[in-house]
C-alpha cells in the first residue's frame, strides 16, 4: 500500500514516539460528513457506518505494528440494474510501519536493486517520517480494497445483445476477415 495522495476523510494521526508497553488502542467512528466524503471518493451510493479499531505497539525497536479491524456498511449501485445493493465490510488489518531510512526495511525485500515481493508472503512495511502515523488513511486503504468492484443485486441478469454470445457466430466485416484468416491457416 502506498501513501495516499490527499488527506483521507477519516484521517487520524497518532504520535508513536512513546507507545505504552501494552500498546495504544485507537478507534474512530466516522461522522456524517466523513461517511459522505468516503462515499463520494469511492463511488458509493452511501456509507452507512465506518469504524476502525486498532492497537499500535512497538515492533523491532523503532518500528510500529498496527493490528485491528475496519468495519463498514455501504450501499453500492448494481452493475446491471443500478438498484441499491447493501454490503458489509469487515477487514482485518496487520501492518508494519518503519521509520524512513530504517535498516528494518531492507534485506529480504530487495534483490539486485529491485523490490521483490512474494504474492503469498507478508506485505512490505510502510515507512513514516517523524513521530506521526495516519492510521485513518491506513483504515481507508483496507476499506477501499474490500469494496466489491462489481456489485450485483441478487437475481439481476445482464441481457446479451443478439448475435453475440458463445452459441451464436459473430457477424460483420471484422468477423468475416477473421474467418478468412482462420480458413487460410
Amino acid at each position: 500500500m502506498s501513501a495516499p495522495q490527499s488527506q483521507s476523510p477519516v484521517s487520524y494521526r497518532v504520535n508513536v514516539a512513546h507507545l505504552p508497553g501494552k500498546g495504544l488502542p485507537v478507534w474512530l467512528e466516522a461522522d456524517d460528513a466523513q461517511r459522505d466524503a468516503l462515499a463520494r471518493e469511492h463511488g458509493l451510493l452511501s456509507v452507512e457506518r465506518f469504524r476502525f479499531d486498532f492497537t499500535l505497539s512497538r515492533w523491532q525497536g523503532s518500528a510500529v505494528k498496527v493490528h485491528g479491524k475496519v468495519a463498514a456498511d455501504i450501499v453500492q449501485a448494481c452493475i446491471v440494474t443500478l438498484e441499491p445493493v447493501p454490503a458489509a465490510i469487515g477487514e482485518d488489518v496487520d501492518a508494519i510501519f518503519v521509520p524512513e531510512g530504517s535498516r528494518l526495511f531492507r534485506p529480504e525485500f530487495y534483490e539486485k536493486g529491485e523490490l521483490v515481493l512474494d504474492a503469498e508472503g507478508e506485505d512490505a512495511p510502510e515507512t513514516f517520517k517523524g513521530d506521526m502515523i495516519d492510521v485513518g488513511a491506513l483504515a481507508e486503504e483496507f476499506f477501499a480494497l474490500a469494496i466489491d468492484p462489481y456489485p450485483r443485486k441478487e437475481g439481476a441478469v445482464a441481457e446479451v445483445a443478439p448475435g453475440v454470445g458463445p452459441d451464436e457466430p459473430e457477424q460483420g466485416p471484422l468477423a468475416e476477415k477473421l474467418g478468412q484468416l482462420f480458413r487460410k491457416s
